[in-house]
């Protein structure tokens, strides 16, 4: 039974029944009549001669025969009828194996379904949806990521080039031409380690530990206080105890990410970087450009930057920091949200597993 096709099996169920009641049909009133005496008087005999015993031969032959079309009958029946329902159902799987990566734009539409077979379509159809985008973002980050790293390789080759290829350079240039490449050197390892964070922080939790949300949301202000500070950024903090549950380390990159977004996006002198944890969720606002709420969705992609600051430079980062924070808090069970201030910069919120007591 667990090698035979759903057709077969709801043949047998549609047979089965079947085949019983006509089985009864046939059979009770022949036994019926083989005992049939009158009330009150002995078994009766038939008389020698007596061609009763052919009679009952005969009808039996007739039940055997009939009975032998019933079951021909309803299994015939059975597979048309299971064929028949199952029929979108074999639609679904054919149309379902046939979409690739290539072409999730495919959808399997109501086409005239209903039921389970609907439910199941649009089952189907949101899957392909979710598949198709992740694909598409996977496509993106793919590209993005090597223009980005393309973009100082091709830059140290040319400060390599121009001082090889000048006559008169003497050691002050070089120097200077070796400390231009070794700045773009750290710049790209910097977006290596981003690259690899947010990889680790798409894998998943593997060992959840409590810890406290507010304690590592101090040691990252205590240190960024004073860099925030030199360029005339305030940083202040209220932070309660957040029992959480999860990566402590990750955690930490986490709020680092968002802190140093906080800053580096801020309106510069004058500007204010708010930081408070509550409940096991971590809230960082700060002042800066008016943010659209169209553009929210768009910042915590990788690689993406807000309107006209899509060109970055080097000290602007790679845009990888909000992406980095939706993907640890989705490693977490968490859920990340972002609100545009009224006057101007972004409102951060981030909601981790608090930690079982």
């Amino acid at each position: 039974m667990a090698r035979w096709t759903l057709r077969r099996q709801l043949t047998l169920l549609y047979a089965g029944p079947f085949l019983v009641s006509g089985a009864a049909l046939l059979l009770v009133p022949l036994l019926g009549a083989s005992q049939t005496q009158p009330v009150g008087q002995g078994p009766i005999v038939p008389p020698p001669g007596d061609g009763g015993g052919e009679v009952r031969n005969h009808l039996l032959g007739l039940s055997a025969i009939s009975f032998a079309a019933m079951v021909l009958v309803s299994i015939v029946v059975g597979w048309y009828i299971a064929g028949r329902y199952l029929r979108p159902l074999r639609l679904i799987i054919d149309t379902a194996r046939d979409i690739s990566a290539t072409n999730l734009h495919r959808r399997l539409g109501p086409a005239g379904r209903r039921g389970e077979f609907a439910e199941l379509a649009g089952t189907l159809d949101e899957l392909f949806g979710r598949l198709e985008a992740s694909f598409q973002a996977q496509r993106r980050f793919v590209a993005n990521a090597s223009h980005e790293l393309r973009t100082p390789l091709t830059a140290q080759r040319t400060l390599l080039q121009v001082a090889l290829s000048d006559p008169d350079a003497d050691t002050d240039s070089l120097r200077t031409a070796g400390r231009d490449v070794l700045a773009l050197g750290e710049a790209q390892a910097r977006l290596i380690d981003a690259l690899l964070t947010l990889a680790t922080g798409e894998q998943g939790i593997e060992q959840p530990a409590p810890f406290d949300l507010a304690d590592v949301a101090r040691r990252v202000v205590q240190a960024r206080t004073g860099a925030a500070e030199a360029v005339g950024i305030a940083v202040t903090s209220s932070l309660a105890p957040a029992p959480a549950t999860g990566d402590e380390q990750l955690a930490e990159i986490l709020v680092a990410n968002l802190v140093d977004n906080a800053i580096r996006h801020n309106v510069g002198a004058g500007g204010r970087v708010e930081v408070a944890t509550e409940g096991a969720t971590l809230t960082v606002s700060n002042t800066g450009p008016v943010v659209p709420h169209e553009e929210l969705d768009r910042l915590f992609q990788p690689f993406q930057r807000l309107g006209a600051q899509r060109v970055r430079s080097a000290a602007d980062g790679h845009g990888l920091g909000l992406a980095i924070v939706r993907a640890i808090a989705a490693a977490h069970g968490g859920e990340v949200s972002a609100l545009p201030r009224p006057g101007g910069g972004l409102v951060v919120r981030v909601s981790l597993p608090h930690a079982l007591r």
